[in-house]
């Protein structure tokens, strides 16, 4: 394991994303002096003959703080780069940039249609039909829903599911005051990671707030409908986490084993498509927040996983799946 950078030109960094280029891993995280700040950019770490190169700002600030960076590469090389900007995530907005040298130049951003904010936290699948399937999730005062958005054409145009909300037996009314408003909120969930064995059968698990467990919900018709989210068993304490399908058909998740902190953070694999995980490694047990990670399995069979060590770092592991 190791850290990204050691002479950060930023105090705070969070939500780290990684993809695998020609070149090697690039991964690209938000940073400024805290989370929300209108200082707050992209910045992309590039591994060049496996040594990391320093953080390079790749989305300048513009007045708005900037979030949760997602990386893709396209099978023909190209790399896109969504990410969000806006005062709050109850007010950001959608954009994408691309690089087609390995993440060393990048695209003139461009803001996604209304009503499409791209993947929000995690990875998107590229399904057999040709769509790019994004897990995205709306913040508002006081609903959180997740959905799922489409793109044939590399971010241009755009479909969208349902919403997929938190399974409640009946709806309560919902009256806010000052004193509950912010407390008795509907339970909510947002940040979905997903995974697929034929483009039509996927499940997603999703982040919750209010009940300490991860939520999951499936479609069957490639993404386009989905049952309500449920409660697993898997704790959750309203933090991101990310899992990939292995090449052998496992599914790893890295998440938070803890129902109110970010830490521990442990890898977990299930064997039966997600219906049943075992935890298989600790990969932080200390006290602080070691939160939001990302998974990718690249081409050589090594799992990769990125994550934020106390605001302050990046860290970067490597894994052989065939050991665990």
């Amino acid at each position: 394991d190791e850290f990204l950078f050691s002479n950060a030109p930023f105090e705070s960094c969070h939500a780290s994303t990684l993809t695998e280029t020609e070149e090697g891993l690039i991964v690209a995280y938000f940073a400024g002096s805290k989370e929300g700040n209108s200082d707050v950019s992209i910045y992309l770490s590039r591994q060049c003959d496996n040594e990391w190169q320093a953080p390079v700002k790749v989305i300048e600030d513009w007045g708005a703080p900037t979030w949760n960076p997602v990386l893709f590469t396209m099978p023909s090389g190209k790399i896109l780069l969504f990410y969000k900007a806006g005062y709050d995530p109850t007010r950001w907005s959608g954009f994408l940039t691309s690089s087609i040298d390995s993440g060393q130049t990048w695209s003139q951003p461009f803001l996604l249609p209304g009503g499409i904010l791209g993947p929000i936290k995690n990875k998107p699948l590229l399904l057999q039909d040709g769509r790019l399937l994004c897990g995205s999730s709306i913040q508002s005062y006081l609903n959180w829903a997740c959905s799922f958005e489409w793109t044939r054409d590399e971010g241009l145009t755009w479909e969208r599911s349902n919403p997929i909300p938190y399974f409640e037996e009946r709806r309560a009314p919902f009256f806010p005051d000052k004193k509950s408003a912010s407390k008795d909120r509907p339970v909510g969930v947002i940040q979905p990671t997903f995974w697929t064995e034929d483009g039509q059968h996927i499940t997603m698990l999703c982040r919750s707030r209010r009940i300490g467990w991860i939520c999951k919900a499936t479609s069957s018709d490639g993404g386009r409908t989905w049952t309500r989210a449920y409660p697993t068993e898997l704790p959750n304490p309203d933090s991101g986490f990310d899992a990939v399908r292995m090449f052998d058909g496992r599914i790893a998740l890295v998440y938070n084993h803890s129902k109110t902190k970010r830490t521990p953070l442990n890898l977990a694999l299930s064997i039966d498509g997600g219906e049943t995980w075992k935890d298989v490694l600790v990969l932080e047990d200390g006290p602080g927040s070691f939160a939001y990670p990302a998974i990718i399995q690249t081409q050589d069979g090594l799992l990769h996983i990125t994550y934020t060590w106390n605001r302050k770092h990046i860290k970067h592991i490597a894994l052989d799946p065939t050991s665990l």
